[in-house]
């Protein structure tokens, strides 16, 4: 039987984004591989349900900085070792630093026959640091001999990708993104007053929500001093989501008086309904590949505030699917905040245009493209 090998650096992530990649991958004759760093918590994780599924797993120590050498040279070494005792010979690589090691383990084990990297948006990009461009840049475009599929998620990268290859390989695609579920990423009718009642949220409460990790790209803290520049009690400000600054964002809101209007749920699995709290979803992050949490907000009908970014030019238009704060201020944001609240029969209108545009992002897009990737290892 023929074997292939995911790896991402985040250990959620496939059953959290990838698990049609997977069902793909089994309907072909794959058995499949997972090996992820199991003890990061970003996402929900059920090891025993994946292996349920005939996923065999493969804990490493894989970390997302790429500055943690020694755990990360570790990773590669035990990489190396899995694939030798498995004998595997097809990968699919996610995440800067499991698309570097990942494919630098298939090449040096002298058996890859099919390698695929997904990029969820190369760390070099007009406007990145100086730092990543040179750290990154080199890097990738040294791995893109050793890369048989090249898997974009917007515009930008994929336009790289394509002056930058090699003539033949790799074979470059763009899919939109992990792929939306837009029959469960839905507006329900009713859902927003049973939600909003479930949480003790009244009518008056202008909702911002947001969805991601609590660190520093995802930029959770520019709304909180939005927040403190408006004075505005009616404004509430939700995070689903963990992560490394959650304290932080506590300290903040208590040193600018805000304490009673954030709201950290955690990691939610109900995200779905979630959404259904919101009057607008908040979406500030620093860089973003794509932003599949703005995404399903979209499919929700949620009119939207975001960065301007590489990601979110991919659907944002200003005063159509929601407001865009071009310069990253906390004054812009609190700007941007005043007239969503303002504006009800805009957000109304809004809500429409977003569910429509949502649906080019819908997973069955996604799976479309995927399946004929993996459609070519078969013909390889």
């Amino acid at each position: 039987m023929r074997k292939i090998l995911i790896l991402t650096t985040i250990g959620g992530f496939l059953p959290q984004f990838e698990l049609h990649s997977v069902n793909i991958l089994q309907r072909l004759g794959f058995e499949v591989h997972y090996a992820s760093n199991f003890d990061n918590p970003v996402y929900a994780l059920n090891q025993e349900e994946l292996r349920s599924l005939g996923i065999k797993l493969h804990h490493i120590a894989i970390q997302k900085s790429p500055f943690r050498l020694i755990k990360n040279a570790k990773a590669l070494v035990k990489l190396r070792k899995i694939i030798a005792d498995e004998k595997i010979e097809y990968y699919h690589f996610h995440n800067p630093v499991g698309g570097v090691l990942g494919r630098i383990a298939a090449m040096l084990s002298g058996r890859a026959k099919y390698v695929i990297y997904t990029a969820h948006g190369f760390h070099f990009y007009k406007g990145a640091p100086f730092t990543s461009w040179l750290l990154f840049y080199p890097v990738e475009r040294m791995l893109l001999r050793k890369t048989d599929c090249l898997i974009t998620i917007n515009q930008e990268d994929y336009e790289w990708a394509k002056n930058n290859c090699l003539i033949g390989k790799p074979d470059v695609v763009r899919i939109p993104g992990v792929g939306v579920d837009t029959g469960k990423f839905c507006p329900i009718e009713g859902k927003r007053e049973e939600i909003r009642a479930a949480f003790g949220v009244s009518e008056r409460t202008f909702y911002l929500l947001s969805v991601g990790e609590l660190n520093n790209n995802k930029n959770h803290e520019v709304i909180l001093r939005a927040i403190a520049l408006l004075k505005d009690t009616r404004i509430h400000y939700g995070i689903c989501g963990a992560g490394a600054n959650e304290s932080h964002l506590k300290r903040m809101a208590r040193k600018w008086g805000i304490e009673a209007q954030l709201t950290l749920f955690g990691y939610k699995h109900n995200i779905p309904e979630m959404l259904h709290l919101a009057d607008c979803f908040v979406f500030p992050s620093k860089r973003e590949g794509l932003g599949i949490a703005a995404i399903e907000a979209m499919a929700t009908g949620i009119p939207l505030i975001t960065s301007d970014c590489r990601g979110t030019r991919e659907y944002m238009e200003e005063g159509i699917t929601g407001y865009i704060c071009y310069s990253g201020e906390a004054a812009e944001y609190a700007e941007k905040i005043k007239q969503m609240m303002r504006s009800f029969g805009n957000r109304m209108e809004m809500s429409a245009v977003l569910r429509k545009r949502s649906e080019a992002f819908a997973k069955e897009k996604t799976l479309n493209v995927v399946e004929k990737a993996y459609h070519n290892i078969l013909l390889r």
